[in-house]
């Protein structure tokens, strides 16, 4: 059935920090050959910006660290409404990076267009329930109502779908689905008008926070859907012909955003800075948002990346169909780029 609703550091994290170290590390040394270039001058690079997103949080770091100007990057944002924004301003040439999924990507270079995409962040949604819910496993899912943010073709819930098949689970059918906008659905969820949600990352951290729990998070499935570890969702996207034209900007660019990451697995003060683009003051759910951004900070080598995309396309595509897919049906050669040799 289906409604559509309208509307102090621990070692681990030490740890963390120094999975990323090496890569962070080759992309530096770009960064300062080029600089040291003679006649050498600063790089412009326009993005454009969810203005409610997380890559707005990415920014405040960098601004505050100095690191676009370490980077001799000067930065052109251009605040958007919407994620669907982002990609017509690319596509019209009026951006030179966005935030979109690989997915994306690939389709749109099946039809022609030579984009390319680099992650950002691993960060997926999650099952969430009431701390009270009797739900302990997914399977418990049928024959409950279960909100999904989003719609139909949401890749988190196309990745769950194919998982419950695996157990002879249709959730389409076994289940009462509603559809809607992800804060709708978290405002449902707290209001107690779902036994469960499907929701984006951001908004499970709000949920945890009011004390919710995750039933099962959309990463903790990959593995039986043949990914090898975590997948990065979301990455920076732009044009292969820009990037080998700014060969060394999007090089120092990269290294740029690293440094930022790294900077806000081992430092909560930096946080500071960021707290008032969260849209709360609650210290709890600043601490969860803070440990579920730090959690989706990419740490694998591309090649690997690229490989569990590979794979998680075939499902995707199964699933999802020429709808979400476009006319291929594999993942198109050249989605992934690669910064550094052997990246």
């Amino acid at each position: 059935m289906r409604i559509v609703l309208k509307s102090t550091l621990s070692e681990e994290t030490a740890h963390k920090a120094m999975r990323i170290l090496g890569r962070t590390l080759a992309l530096a040394t770009i960064f300062a050959l080029t600089l040291a270039a003679p006649g050498h001058a600063s790089d412009t690079i326009r993005l454009a910006v969810q203005k409610t997103g997380t890559f707005s949080w990415e920014l405040a770091a960098i601004r505050a660290g100095g690191l676009d100007k370490e980077a001799d990057l000067a930065l052109d944002v251009t605040e958007l409404a919407s994620p669907e924004a982002g990609k017509i301003a690319l596509r019209a040439g009026n951006a030179d990076i966005i935030l979109s999924d690989w997915l994306w990507v690939s389709r749109e270079r099946a039809l022609g267009a030579k984009l390319t995409f680099y992650p950002y962040s691993s960060a997926l949604g999650a099952v969430m329930v009431p701390a009270s819910s009797p739900l302990k496993t997914l399977a418990d899912l049928k024959g409950r109502k279960l909100g999904v943010g989003g719609g139909p073709i949401d890749k988190s819930w196309l990745l769950l779908q194919a998982r419950m098949k695996q157990d002879g689970i249709d959730l389409k059918s076994d289940a009462t689905i509603v559809y809607g906008a992800p804060p709708l659905i978290a405002a449902k969820a707290l209001d107690g008008e779902m036994e469960a949600s499907l929701n984006f990352w951001n908004f499970c951290a709000q949920l945890e926070a009011k004390g919710f729990r995750r039933l099962a998070g959309i990463e903790d499935i990959l593995p039986k859907l043949g990914a090898k570890g975590a997948v990065s969702a979301v990455g920076y996207v732009f044009d292969e012909s820009w990037a080998a034209n700014h060969k060394d900007a999007v090089a120092r660019f990269i290294a740029m955003t690293r440094k930022a990451k790294q900077l806000l697995i081992t430092s909560d003060a930096a946080w500071d800075k960021i707290a008032p683009l969260t849209g709360t003051s609650d210290a709890t759910m600043l601490k969860t948002y803070r440990d579920r951004y730090r959690d989706g900070i990419p740490r694998r080598s591309i090649a690997d990346e690229e490989t569990d995309a590979r794979v998680l396309y075939r499902v995707l595509a199964e699933i999802g169909g020429r709808d979400l897919v476009g006319p291929a049906a594999e993942l198109d050669p050249g989605t992934f780029y690669h910064a550094v040799p052997g990246d």
